[in-house]
């Protein structure tokens, strides 16, 4: 046996195993490589992974539709897994960037469901609509996270965009599927369409229920401060120091205040160049009686994408109640881009805070 089949024996005998492999490379590349979406390195990287999934799909599925399939068709597989792994670490990273994390579970969820796929759904049939399936909700994030940054725009109608340019794309590729191997291609149609159609329906009822974070915007940062001050570059902030278990473990702060005082939200919005939109504070405390959260106060303000760490701003409310506050940062449409949760806590007197640590906000 030569070196070339011995090579392709042992890829046929780890082919699954390899195949998560080309993912989790596919992954790891995009941890190393993607640092903005609106750059140009970033749209086409996700532009090379549409067209890696674009053609060795339909081209596997060619090869494999033959009687003796060749040996080289291993090799669109790895292909195919490693752009959909590049996919996959793309929304991950960005949505992971969004300071709400609990709006990010359902993105991976879906990842590891991904690998789990790539384990079970390995027959022939199933790999095909598998693959097919989830090249359709590469699409459609990958249009959902690029399309405001052509249009400068971020709302209903820019998601609804993005589904139609999803659906323009897969038709295509649904075209070349049938041209390619038409017998095959009829065996599996009806499936491929019904995986498509759920993927839009779901994407759709994440969005409308508010699950889905309003990408590509983002806050990288966001905090309480007992005061912001804006000065010429930067804005500087006074803070109680954090214990280590609000530091290292996530646990709400507590601010400790006067009854009345004020405290300010301070929140840093990543949006591609050049486009605008309205960001809202929306402070809220919660009423142990019976009535949930109460919005106190709804302050919006203006803001330009671009750079790199966030638009910065704030909003200061004076507290009237003891107890859980938070502060959603939202879209002007009520999509959800952070949230900062906190305690308040009375003391008796101005003497009585803890002592307060300036700190530049950038």
């Amino acid at each position: 046996m030569s070196g070339l089949a011995r090579f392709f024996a042992w890829v046929r005998r780890y082919e699954r195993h390899l195949s998560a492999l080309a993912m989790v490379a596919g992954f790891i590349a995009d941890n190393l490589l993607f640092k903005r979406v609106d750059i140009f390195q970033t749209q086409l990287l996700l532009a090379g992974y549409s067209l890696a999934c674009f053609v060795s799909i339909p081209w596997l599925h060619h090869l494999e539709s033959r009687p003796v399939p060749p040996r080289s068709r291993v090799i669109l597989r790895f292909v195919t897994q490693f752009a959909l792994g590049g996919f996959w670490s793309a929304f991950v990273i960005f949505y992971a960037r969004a300071a709400v994390w609990s709006a990010s579970w359902p993105f991976l969820l879906l990842l590891f469901l991904v690998f789990v796929g790539s384990e079970y759904f390995h027959k022939y049939h199933a790999r095909l609509v598998f693959t097919s399936i989830l090249f359709f909700l590469a699409l459609y994030s990958a249009a959902i996270f690029s399309l405001p940054i052509y249009t400068h725009t971020i709302g209903t109608m820019t998601f609804i965009g993005s589904g139609l340019v999803a659906v323009g794309v897969f038709t295509l590729f649904t075209m070349l599927l049938r041209r390619l191997a038409r017998e095959r291609f009829r065996a599996d149609v009806w499936r491929i369409r019904a995986g498509a159609l759920g993927v839009l329906a779901v994407m759709n009822l994440f969005y409308f229920t508010s699950i889905l974070p309003p990408l590509p915007v983002t806050a990288p940062a966001a905090g309480i401060y007992h005061s912001v001050e804006r000065v010429p570059g930067a804005y500087i902030g006074t803070a109680e120091a954090e214990p280590w278990t609000v530091r290292w473990l996530g646990f709400t702060p507590t601010e400790h205040l006067m009854r009345g005082s004020s405290l300010s939200a301070f929140s840093a919005v990543f949006a591609p160049a050049a486009l605008h939109a309205a960001i809202t504070h929306r402070w809220e405390w919660y009423d142990g009686s019976g009535r949930g959260w109460v919005t106190e106060a709804v302050i919006t303000y203006p803001i330009t994408g671009g750079r790199a760490s966030g638009y910065l701003g704030y909003s200061t409310m004076p507290i009237n109640e003891a107890g859980s506050w938070r502060v959603d940062v939202e879209t002007a449409d009520g999509r959800l881009i952070a949230r900062i949760p906190f305690t308040a806590a009375f003391v008796p007197s101005a003497s009585s805070t803890p002592p307060l640590s300036t700190v530049t906000l950038d």
